[in-house]
C-alpha cells in the first residue's frame, strides 16, 4: 500500500525535447479515471510533451490497444502511460482483471523498445481511488507522468 512522501519522484524531472507520449485510458470507472488522466497531462504539458489520449473500454484491453498501436503506422511514441481503475467487487473477476492487465503491460515492456508506464489502480473501494488522484496518497496520474519523462530521459541516454 502506498503510503504519504514515500518518493523522490517529483525531483530532477529531466528536460526532454521532441517528447511524445500516448495515454491509453479505460472508459470503466470514468469519473474517477478522468481525474488520473487530468493530473497526468497537467505534468507532461508543465514539461512541453506532446501527448495523445485514447480510450479503452477496460483495463483489459490496455495491452491490445498499446500492441496495435505500436504497430501501426501512427506517430511514433516515446512511451506509453496506462491509466485504469481496477475495483474489488465480491467474485474473483478482481484478481482475473488485475492479473490480465499487468502480465499484459509487463509482456509488451519486456519486448518493445518503448516504455509502458503502470497507471492502473488495483484497489479495493472508489475511495482509495481518491485517496490517489490529490488525496493523502498524492496524484498517481501526475507520478505516471513525471515516471514516464524519467524512463524518456532513461532511454534515450542508453541508444
Amino acid at each position: 500500500m502506498a503510503t504519504q512522501g514515500n518518493t523522490n519522484l517529483s525531483k530532477g524531472i529531466p528536460q526532454i525535447k521532441d517528447a511524445f507520449v500516448i495515454i491509453i485510458k479505460t472508459e470503466w470507472n470514468a469519473h474517477l479515471v478522468d481525474k488520473l488522466e487530468e493530473g497526468c497531462i497537467n505534468v507532461l504539458l508543465q514539461n512541453n510533451v506532446k501527448y495523445r489520449s485514447i480510450s479503452v473500454p477496460g483495463a483489459v484491453e490496455i495491452p491490445y490497444a498499446i500492441k496495435t498501436y505500436a504497430e501501426s503506422t501512427q506517430q511514433s511514441a516515446d512511451a506509453f502511460i496506462t491509466l485504469g481503475t481496477v475495483i474489488r467487487g465480491g467474485t474473483p473477476h478482481f484478481e482475473y482483471v488485475c492479473n490480465m492487465v499487468t502480465d499484459g503491460i509487463l509482456s509488451l515492456n519486456l519486448c518493445l523498445k518503448i516504455p509502458i508506464i503502470f497507471g492502473v489502480l488495483t484497489v479495493n473501494s472508489e475511495e482509495e481511488v481518491i485517496e490517489r488522484t490529490g488525496g493523502i496518497h498524492g496524484h498517481k496520474g501526475e507520478e505516471a507522468a513525471i515516471t514516464a519523462i524519467k524512463m524518456i530521459a532513461l532511454t534515450r541516454s542508453l541508444k
